[in-house]
């Protein structure tokens, strides 16, 4: 399958007068790989902007599973995943793993545009030095296996993948993840006429430096009732640009992973803590119409310096998905 992302450096000039002359030279620049992000309906955002792939190459089946190098960049600079002087936002790898699914699924799996993807579970480890910021943006490649492929009717019906996460050409981290998918006809059967924004209030915002930003706007976590101790309704602001970059009928899966992430500084009072781990499994919609609650508790790890924080997202008394975090100080 064509991969539109990538093509040659030599250009061909046509026109009149001198032009064989400018192509002939241009034709003596050597080839090289020219870089663009992928198409943003393969990852499901309408801005491109939140785009973070920018190529991928298919490797060939090992051992059963299909392989592939997905490249991406983080920017040294974004609205919501904001670096500081050291690090860039840890949320970067997660929602690039995010996007590695959707990529997979459309290009290389033949699922339409305008299937749903319902994220399943989502785990990545990492190395601080992964995160270390530099002068220029991050290159990173994902390489990627797929498996437990299933099929339904010929078309895809879920998946998972396993990611090695290299940085000049240093293994720093892994992941995992896996999504269901179904066609357009299904999910209107189960979900026709779900409203795709809240008409609910949205109540303040903690305090921005509690869990790591400097803007409310993006706190996703609302001031706790007096006495509540570790327990923040989600704000829910359907009009946020990132959180909710297109419509949908439910709150994605980042946007509860991101709640989780704040949870975490906000319960170990460790706002610039460094996120070095996260597993995390949904197991049922998180609706617009009724509050969603996000609990938090330390627990303890499995290295001195390492806090670990379990976080669980409850409505209408039902689980909503579970998350563990890794997070370390900064003095590691």
């Amino acid at each position: 399958m064509p991969h539109f992302v990538e093509q040659s450096s030599t250009a061909r000039v046509r026109g009149t007068g001198q032009a064989p002359v400018v192509e002939q030279a241009l034709l003596r620049v050597p080839a090289q790989r020219l870089t663009s992000t992928v198409p943003r309906e393969y990852v499901h955002r309408a801005a491109v902007s939140e785009v973070f792939l920018t190529g991928w190459d298919a490797v060939g089946p090992q051992g059963g599973t299909e392989a592939f190098a997905v490249r991406a960049q983080w920017p040294r600079s974004h609205s919501l995943f904001a670096r500081d002087d050291d690090y860039q936002d840890p949320l970067l790898l997660v929602e690039s793993v995010r996007q590695v699914g959707s990529l997979l699924a459309h290009a290389e799996f033949d699922v339409p545009f305008g299937h749903q993807f319902l994220m399943r579970d989502m785990f990545v480890s990492l190395e601080p030095e992964l995160l270390r910021a530099g002068s220029t943006p991050t290159e990173i490649v994902l390489r990627t296996e797929c498996r437990d492929i299933v099929r339904r009717n010929g078309a895809l019906s879920s998946m998972g993948y396993v990611v090695a996460v290299e940085r000049d050409g240093r293994r720093l981290g892994t992941a995992e993840a896996s999504f269901r998918c179904m066609s357009p006809q299904v999910f209107r059967r189960l979900r026709g006429g779900t409203p795709t924004h809240s008409d609910r209030p949205v109540p303040p915002a903690v305090e921005p430096a509690l869990v790591g930003h400097t803007s409310p706007r993006h706190v996703v976590l609302g001031v706790p009732a007096p006495g509540t101790v570790d327990r923040w309704e989600l704000r829910v602001d359907t009009a946020h640009p990132t959180y909710f970059d297109h419509p949908v009928d439910h709150v994605p899966g980042m946007v509860l992973l991101e709640a989780a992430r704040q949870a975490a500084h906000a319960v170990t009072g460790l706002p610039d803590a460094l996120v070095l781990g996260l597993k995390s499994t949904f197991t049922s919609y998180a609706e617009f119409e009724a509050p969603c609650w996000i609990e938090a508790r330390t627990v303890p790890g499995d290295r001195p310096d390492d806090v670990l924080v379990r976080v669980e997202g409850i409505q209408r008394g039902k689980q909503v998905f579970t998350t563990d975090l890794v997070v370390t100080p900064r003095n590691r």
